[in-house]
């Protein structure tokens, strides 16, 4: 099956290398948020997707936004590809873009939806005291986290858990969920389940002011807010 895969984080390496190692996939290309200036030294770094990525001599593409670079919108159209699979690339996908692969574009989200649409569910779902969070993944839609559920993953949250621990777990859920249901997918043995709107919250990107701590707080939402961000 020929796979474009769409991701930037560590979070999204274990789902792109599940795929490489799996002789039923062929990964296309990859695309990937541009390098970005960090450290002391301000030098532009890679990221984690796009250093796997280089390191198998894959195809990767880094447009600024994707919904206006011709370029990488014709390149996309050339491939052909079965699917494409995204893992918290970080831009949003135009319809053309999600009507171009034979099966849709599946995108791996690191929640129980329709709960923590957006861009920081682990945190959120964290801060909020949530004793249980997981995988989904869903056939994309225009909206924001808001497409056709296919198959779920849940993982229970410890008292001492953190953000960065539960990413790592939910990361290597994903993977292998996202196999799973590529291939069910392909043999339409997975039923689309619609979500309900009336149960969605969101997860925004994380400020600097959800940082400060506010010392009038009771011990366990200080904990809370700590361990998620």
């Amino acid at each position: 099956m020929k796979v474009v895969f769409f991701g930037t984080p560590q979070f999204a390496v274990p789902t792109l290398e599940k795929l490489l190692n799996n002789p039923g996939f062929e990964v296309l290309a990859v695309v990937t948020q541009p390098d970005k200036r960090r450290g002391r030294g301000n030098q532009l770094i890679p990221s984690p997707v796009k250093i796997i990525a280089t390191n198998h001599n894959l195809s990767v593409w880094q447009p600024q936004r994707i919904k206006k670079d011709t370029e990488t919108l014709s390149q996309l159209k050339q491939l052909g590809a079965d699917v494409f699979v995204v893992v918290a690339y970080g831009q949003i996908l135009s319809q053309e873009i999600l009507d171009m692969p034979k099966l849709g574009c599946i995108n791996v989200h690191g929640s129980i939806l329709p709960k923590y649409r957006g861009a920081a569910p682990i945190q959120w779902c964290i801060y909020n005291g949530e004793k249980e969070t997981g995988i989904v993944t869903m056939l994309m839609d225009a909206g924001m986290d808001t497409g056709a559920m296919l198959l779920k993953a849940t993982t229970p949250i410890a008292l001492l858990d953190n953000a960065q621990n539960v990413a790592e777990r939910l990361a290597t859920i994903g993977a292998d969920l996202l196999v799973e249901t590529v291939f069910k997918l392909e043999r339409q043995e997975i039923e689309l389940i619609p979500q309900d709107n009336s149960q969605a919250t969101y997860a925004p990107l994380i400020k600097k002011q959800d940082y400060e701590l506010d010392w009038s707080k009771s011990a366990i939402q200080l904990h809370n807010q700590i361990r998620g961000f």
